[in-house]
């Protein structure tokens, strides 16, 4: 059953992701987010405000639905489609903080010499830590209930 044969009534008994997945199946060709989620609000008769207001979590949706696989060139097609070598890895900026720490803790051994320790640090060591910890208190979880 094509989508432009189906009734309103039917298209809205389907989840978003349902209509993307015979949005895409239909047009055989690749498309970006906003285009899917146009066409989505068109078929719905939704109001153009509601583009505005949800394409954030329509997003959300296609990444996380392993049915959809984003692409390369920045648009979304059937994970059946493709190999896994054409996927894009999608990184969080936590992800690149992590990647930036490693690299610049990286250290050229080679270069270090044992006498080049420097020992001047431990000197520094606060003896006075344990004795501020000396009153701290562990709860368990029952007892964090029972004070609320």
């Amino acid at each position: 059953m094509s989508l432009k044969s189906m009734k309103k009534e039917d298209l809205e008994l389907l989840s978003h992701k349902d209509i993307t997945k015979l949005i895409l199946e239909e047009s055989k060709k690749t498309l970006n987010t906003a285009s899917l989620f146009q066409k989505i609000i068109k078929l719905l008769e939704l109001p153009e405000t509601y583009f505005e207001t949800k394409i954030a979590d329509y997003y959300t949706a296609l990444t996380t639905d392993k049915r959809f696989i984003l692409l390369e060139d920045g648009t979304w097609d059937l994970r059946s489609r493709h190999t896994s070598d054409k996927v894009i890895k999608i990184e969080d900026d936590e992800d690149e903080e992590e990647d930036e720490d490693l690299e610049e803790k990286e250290v050229d051994t080679d270069s270090l010499e044992e006498d080049s320790y420097d020992d001047t640090d431990d000197d520094d060591y606060d003896d006075d830590t344990n004795e501020e910890l000396k009153d701290l208190v562990v709860l368990d979880e029952d007892e964090l209930e029972l004070e609320d």
